[in-house]
């Protein structure tokens, strides 16, 4: 044996900028503000009949904010809030689209107890002021708005 070890590779220290007081607080705030809408359009979706299967459920292909079913439908849900609703109804681009019926479509696959529904992208808008409104079947081209 010949005391000959391999040579001990050092990593370079990282350097961490310390988050601004009021990045931080902004954060927290935009968090629960996400959150409490969330709670908001899963309370009108139960008020029209829906099932809510589950909150920000995460695949491969993106989260899905929340999941509903209704009947034989299964309702992906994207829910976005914004100054205006007319802003929050334009902030769903085609790539997130595309992204949440990847999601929809391995939930399916992973939920044998799913089979037979029909896959359907749906939004809830919400705006301060405002009561919340509910977009169901998206299209792809629908939205106007920019990738997100």
């Amino acid at each position: 044996m010949s005391g000959a070890r391999p040579p001990v590779r050092l990593k370079a220290p990282r350097v961490v900028r310390a988050k601004r007081g009021w990045r931080v607080a902004l954060g927290t705030l935009s968090h629960r503000e996400g959150h409490r809408s969330e709670w908001l359009a899963a309370a009108l979706l139960m008020c029209r009949g829906y099932q809510v299967l589950g909150f920000r459920l995460k695949t491969r292909a993106g989260e899905i904010d929340i999941l509903a079913r209704r009947g034989r439908v299964l309702a992906v849900v994207e829910v976005k809030r914004r100054a205006t609703l007319e802003l929050a109804l334009a902030a769903l681009g085609p790539n997130q689209y595309d992204r949440l019926l990847a999601a929809g479509r391995a939930v399916l696959r992973q939920r044998p107890s799913l089979a037979g529904h029909l896959l359907r992208i749906d939004m809830v808008a919400l705006a301060p002021g405002r009561l919340p409104r509910h977009r169901r079947a998206l299209s792809r081209s629908e939205g106007g708005g920019r990738d997100a």
